[in-house]
């Protein structure tokens, strides 16, 4: 320590001492009393803090950034920001390396099993879920190559679900954008681990089966009833294929959707979105088991607080619009008036309905959903209360007509989050 120090340290204030036989003013009782209440104030608020700064650290330190083609690694995303709606793509991946589980051979895969996008409306009163099959065909366009060498070279009828081992998560949302006509501002990725550790978090789904499901591929073996599934058991009952409908990706779609409405019940009429405690125990899972765009704990919170309100009949599941390739039965091509309506739809950001009753091959109507909540017209259940368009849908939706009930899209299969349905298997 250099003297200079020492000096400056040795001036510091002294404090005189007490007199020895000096006598203290005695403390009333109210005074004992708030300063006990105050001390007892500041040890509540700095513990508060305390355990809120170790909660958000270990939110934040478990996140795995992905960068978005334009995007910054780990940019904040504000829901606030994006006026007309905004759109968030899920993928999961079905590689094997690093899981804990045994999940079946596939050595060095890591295709995007399920690709979800989700559309939230501008105000927040509506959000659609379209799930595009992993089957489908569709062009994926040149994408950036991971170390920045340049890009690998676009290619044409392609399975959709190649495009993450094709090029990584910025290849599945490039794809995914051009399939779409919809910008991405958020993606999540997760794996199998991640489901299980997801659907734990959530403490189980209730889903209704009309049969005995056997599924040796996916060894699930469900009689027929309404189980909650959780864990691995969860994990394969949305793997499942072969053992429900007629065995394809549709069929899987439909069942899914099952599982996610009644996900989506559990957790509205839970209120966990607006329960502190709930909502940690989710977000903890999904930061330490998903690959994020954002590095911000912050951004799924208003993801949370975005969805919170929403009425459970405008949470819709739909199927993108697809049928069997003319070139190979065991593909899919997208069906492009019921696509490209369905996609309009979303890029103006108006309401629009399913027909009842079309939930795809792989599901159907709940016979034992309860009374006040039985499925009726999809189309009516997804009505706003603002203007809706006609069903030709324009770039200006407030010149549209506003009828009673939102238009419906044709073939459009799907449900909401208000339908009780079962799976059906084969």
């Amino acid at each position: 320590m250099s003297d200079e120090l020492r000096r400056r340290r040795d001036r510091g204030p002294r404090i005189k001492g007490i007199a020895r036989h000096g006598r203290l003013p005695r403390r009333g009782p109210v005074g004992s009393l708030f300063r006990f209440v105050a001390a007892a104030t500041a040890v509540l608020l700095v513990s508060i803090v305390s355990v809120g700064s170790i909660a958000l650290w270990q939110l934040q330190s478990g996140i795995q950034v992905i960068a978005l083609p334009g995007q910054e690694p780990g940019e904040e995303f504000n829901v606030a920001d994006y006026e007309g709606g905004f759109n968030v793509l899920l993928v999961g991946s079905d590689i094997r390396e690093g899981q804990s589980g045994s999940y079946g051979k596939s050595e060095g895969s890591n295709l995007n099993d399920v690709n979800i996008l989700v559309h939230v409306s501008g105000d927040h009163t509506r959000a659609t879920a379209v799930s595009i099959p992993r089957d489908l065909l569709v062009s994926i366009p040149a994408c950036p190559k991971e170390d920045g060498s340049g890009n690998y070279p676009a290619m044409t009828s392609q399975q959709i679900n190649s495009s993450l081992q094709y090029g990584g998560m910025p290849c599945t949302v490039l794809t995914v954008q051009a399939l779409t006509g919809l910008e991405i501002q958020f993606a999540g990725l997760i794996t199998f681990d991640g489901v299980i550790a997801m659907s734990n978090a959530i403490g189980g789904v209730d889903v209704c089966i009309t049969e005995d499901l056997s599924d040796k591929h996916t060894e699930l073996y469900l009689s027929a009833g309404t189980h909650s599934l959780q864990g691995a058991d969860a994990l394969k009952f949305l793997r499942t294929r072969y053992g429900v409908g007629d065995g394809g990706d549709q069929s899987r779609i439909s069942s899914q959707q099952v599982f996610l409405s009644s996900m989506m019940r559990k957790i509205m009429a839970g209120g966990v979105l607006s329960n502190p405690a709930e909502l940690y125990k989710l977000a903890y899972a999904a930061t330490q088991n998903m690959s994020l765009t954002t590095s911000s704990a912050d951004t799924l919170v208003s993801l949370a607080y975005a969805l919170k309100d929403i009425p459970l009949e405008n949470i819709q599941f739909v199927q993108y619009p697809a049928g069997a390739s003319a070139a190979d039965a065991n593909r899919l091509v997208p069906n492009d008036e019921a696509a490209d309506q369905l996609m309009q739809y979303l890029i103006d950001d108006v309401p629009f309905g399913i027909t009842a009753g079309e939930t795809g091959n792989g599901s159907t109507a709940d016979p034992n959903a309860p009374a006040t909540e039985q499925p009726t017209e999809t189309g009516t259940e997804s009505a706003a209360p603002e203007a809706t368009p006609s069903a030709e849908p324009s770039s200006d939706p407030s010149a549209s007509a506003a009828p009673s009930e939102p238009a419906v899209i044709d073939g459009l299969k799907g449900q909401t989050a208000a339908d009780y349905t079962c799976t059906v298997p084969n």
